[in-house]
């Protein structure tokens, strides 16, 4: 070994056969050169060194179709690389280290793109709308992800791009016996804009309602809105009064009110959908940054 490796990452399958399999002696790792895990990672990092730059791909390609999980050899093998970057110490080997850290990412996506397909049953025929040569559509299936999904505006992005996909796409085949699939999404989206309208619409009747009839201008925000909100979530799910929080009540009224009392800097409505995203417990990223946080809790 011309190359010492710093360290070995443990490979729970190796890529070795016996030569008498070989078909490939610039790809093949041999049984009989190697007599544990540190000899298989000292030949894997040799040949990564010595394999030609061009021939990488077809190397990678090679390797993953001897073992029932390439996945995870592709893992580990990235991993040996990385922790042993020294090998690759001069202008030539950097480059090649590069080439095969990009290979690696390549290879990855495309075996968990096959993995997904496989892994994906197809919906019998009748519940099919159409086909293309890349995908089927069927409108059960999308209607029961648009289901699982909180959100009106990721329900009623995804059923968009669903309909613009079908649109655009070279049909093969369409079922006689089902509707339209554009018009299906259509008419969904349609359905989801109405319930929300509806909502927000029940909601200032409700607030207004609860206002014994005085009247009121709603408050303008000229902070960041989640700055805003934030302060809502913080006395309904962070601060506590005898273990019962500040404000307490159902969260659907909570964003019933912060709807129909504020107004963006701008005047402009607020969006109810929006801020249901921006208190939802699980939705951080959509709150403000510790920095940018207006902490109630100090104030207190």
């Amino acid at each position: 070994m011309n190359n010492p490796i710093k360290t070995t990452v443990q490979f729970s399958e190796q890529t070795a056969i016996p030569k008498e399999q070989s078909e490939n002696v610039l790809f093949d790792i041999y049984i009989e050169d190697i007599s544990g895990n540190t000899e298989y990672c000292k030949a894997l990092i040799e040949k990564l060194l010595t394999v030609p730059y061009a021939k990488l791909p077809e190397f990678f390609t090679h390797h993953c179709n001897f073992i029932s999980d390439p996945i995870k050899w592709l893992n580990k093998t990235e991993r040996l690389i990385s922790i042993n970057e020294g090998v690759f110490c001069n202008s030539s080997g950097q480059g090649r280290m590069i080439k095969c850290y990009t290979i690696i990412e390549s290879k990855r996506k495309e075996l968990e793109l096959l993995r997904y397909r496989h892994s994906h049953q197809k919906p019998p025929m009748q519940y099919i709308n159409a086909e293309c040569e890349v995908r089927y559509f069927c409108f059960k299936e999308t209607k029961s992800k648009v289901d699982e999904m909180e959100d009106y505006t990721e329900k009623i992005m995804y059923l968009t791009k669903e309909k613009f996909d079908y649109e655009q796409a070279s049909i093969d085949f369409i079922n006689p016996k089902l509707p339209d699939y554009s018009m299906q999404c259509q008419k969904e989206i349609d359905q989801i804009q109405h319930i929300s309208r509806l909502t927000s619409e029940f909601s200032k009747e409700q607030m207004r309602q609860n206002c014994n009839g005085m009247p009121f201008n709603k408050l303008k925000i000229n902070c960041n809105i989640n700055q805003m909100v934030d302060i809502f979530y913080q006395l309904h799910r962070e601060l506590f009064v005898e273990g019962k929080p500040i404000i307490d009540g159902n969260i659907n009224d909570i964003i019933a009110v912060i709807v129909n009392s504020f107004t963006d800097k701008d005047g402009k409505e607020l969006s109810p959908d929006s801020i249901a995203t921006m208190i939802k417990p699980s939705k951080t990223d959509k709150r403000p940054k510790p920095h940018k946080r207006i902490d109630i809790d100090k104030m207190l």
